[in-house]
């Protein structure tokens, strides 16, 4: 029997039904995959596909929708077709649209095929390009609808080979997306809605008002059109795929982008150090600096500095920097009194003017240093101990590529004499957290973006510009991912850190400061500059305007480039 001739492929941009030929008049189900530079698993997906049992070849179509794609996925689903009989299988080019529009795409033109044979009953499934269908897949979602199912979710299984980290959190997770199914889906066989599996009648897709056209996390959102107009979803364990597991997928979010945040947080999340400072000397690979910003900080400063004077005695640090903020409260005294070298901020790079805040201290303070790794510590910590500084370079003695450690630690809440377990780090909750996850979520595993605690190599450091104030742990985050990548960046476990709390108003300059800083790394300095950011408008009794430094400092290592040519032309003007 000779096989089919697929349909051509034609860029099609609104309305592909004229390039493809008129439906079999026994259609009773449409396979929706989109793909983009899907050439190393498009074939899988499709000989799968061509392969269902009990479904005759005239009952159901396959649409392949090409999404923009580049590479080999049309010459390599022709191939599936000249390999033997089975389904029709229509290629629809698309421009680039991403996988929302591509399968939605699919799904409109599934429904008026299906509608044209009178298939009001008729299924429009949908799969991926990287998913092997089981072999009764559509049959076991036919028996369903044939049961009065009206959606239909498979059971997602992952590929082999995959990350063991991803494949552990994802188990994990299972459990809880069990529980947040509507109460009367609870006790369902599995939790999956997704697009590697997932089916409806053409009357329940109409009813839902058809699927959104959204850049990724569109099965997510028709799901819940599903439930709005009434629609159970029914998710059987006979209906199974396997789908790959990898870590970089072609949409912005999804399971691809789950699995790497996963596999990040076990592979880069380190436990606390168990070694004394004198015993983490011995495998020391590199000279280290701790630099202290300190402000107003006399009841704490004593004990930072204590800890890291014996950590220098014991030979794992080299130098204990504390830049002071002319504190009025003796945090000066105390410190150089406990043994540490001080220096007042604005004595440091003072061509450029008085210090506005603790970012500025921080760039000045890693001037004023030597050491190849650069150790960052909040002088206001209370109970501050030697696992501040070891578990923050221990990571960086073992890993030659690992470029940043933050600190990572659970933030008690003081309120009076009573202490809350969690609570603390309002700013982070509110304003950081919710920034990185929807702008940056390959940086959402980081427990504390704005830790104080940083440990990182100079070379990094000296290449990263610094915001002045409270916005800078925030910009070297985004601004190393950039340079580095979030695989060598790194955070430890601290364990808790109780320091003292800002009122709101206070937390809510911080809040723009942060703001501002990611926003500058978002959407490019010029945008944020043209809203002249930095005035807080604060109408609480009266309307009160407060200045928030949202300036930046250049990278170091362009400002002592700028210093060698200045003393070059000085030179050669007296020659």
């Amino acid at each position: 029997m000779k096989a089919p001739a697929p349909s051509p492929a034609a860029v099609v941009t609104r309305e592909p039904d004229a390039f493809l030929p008129v439906p079999d008049a026994a259609l009773r189900a449409v396979v929706v995959v989109p793909a983009r530079d899907e050439e190393a698993l498009v074939e899988r997906a499709l000989r799968a596909l061509r392969a269902q049992l009990d479904v005759p070849p005239a009952a159901f179509e396959i649409l392949l929708m090409l999404d923009g794609c580049t590479d080999r996925t049309r010459e390599r689903a022709l191939a599936v077709t000249a390999a033997g009989p089975g389904p029709p299988l229509h290629l629809v080019a698309l421009a680039p649209s991403g996988v929302g529009a591509a399968r939605r795409a699919g799904m409109e033109l599934a429904c008026r095929r299906l509608l044209a044979v009178g298939g009001a009953e008729g299924l429009i499934a949908t799969t991926d390009a990287d998913t092997e269908v089981a072999p009764d897949w559509l049959a076991a979602q036919l028996r369903a609808v044939a049961g009065g199912a009206e959606a239909v979710g498979g059971h997602i299984a992952l590929d082999d080979g995959g990350d063991e980290a991803g494949a552990r959190w994802r188990e994990r997770s299972l459990g809880r997306r069990q529980r947040a199914l509507p109460p009367g889906e609870q006790a369902a066989d599995h939790p999956h809605f997704s697009g590697a599996s997932l089916a409806v009648t053409v009357d329940a897709y109409l009813r839902a008002g058809g699927l959104e056209a959204r850049p990724a996390l569109e099965d997510e959102a028709f799901g819940r059109a599903l439930e709005r107009v009434g629609v159970r979803i029914t998710r059987p364990a006979g209906v199974r795929v396997r789908t790959s597991a990898r870590t970089e997928g072609r949409a912005p979010r999804g399971l691809a982008r789950d699995l790497a945040l996963a596999s990040w947080l076990e592979r880069r999340s380190y436990p606390a150090c168990p070694l004394t400072p004198k015993a983490l000397t011995a495998v020391k690979t590199a000279t280290v600096s701790v630099v202290v910003p300190a402000r107003e900080v006399a009841g704490t400063i004593p004990g930072v500095v204590d800890v890291l004077v014996r950590c220098r005695a014991a030979g794992l640090v080299d130098e204990v920097l504390v830049v002071d903020a002319a504190s009025v409260d003796g945090t000066a005294g105390a410190a150089a009194a406990h043994g540490a070298d001080v220096v007042g901020e604005d004595e440091l790079l003072s061509t450029f003017g008085p210090c506005r805040g603790k970012g500025d201290a921080m760039w000045r303070g890693l001037s004023a240093t030597t050491g190849e790794l650069v150790v960052f510590v909040d002088g206001d910590t209370p109970d501050f101990t030697p696992g501040f500084v070891t578990s923050l370079l221990a990571p960086l003695f073992a890993d030659p590529g690992l470029q940043l450690v933050k600190g990572s630690f659970r933030r008690p809440f003081r309120i009076g004499e009573e202490v809350l377990p969690a609570g603390g780090g309002r700013v982070t909750e509110l304003m950081a957290r919710p920034l990185l996850n929807l702008h940056r979520p390959e940086l959402a595993g980081f427990a504390q973006p704005l830790a104080g605690e940083i440990a990182a190599r100079r070379t990094l450091l000296e290449a990263l510009s610094f915001p002045v104030g409270y916005g800078v742990e925030l910009a070297m985050l985004l601004d190393a991912a950039d340079r580095v990548g979030a695989e060598a960046l790194g955070q430890a476990d601290l364990g808790v850190r109780q320091n003292r709390h800002q009122s709101l108003r206070a937390l809510s300059a911080m809040a723009l400061a942060v703001l501002v800083a990611a926003e500058r790394r978002l959407r490019g300095s010029a945008a944020v500059d043209a809203l002249a950011p930095g005035p807080l408008a604060l109408p609480f009794d009266d309307l009160e305007v407060a200045q928030v430094a949202i300036d930046e400092r250049p990278p170091l290592r362009e400002v002592r480039a700028g210093r060698r040519r200045d003393a070059l032309a000085v030179r050669e003007t007296a020659l």
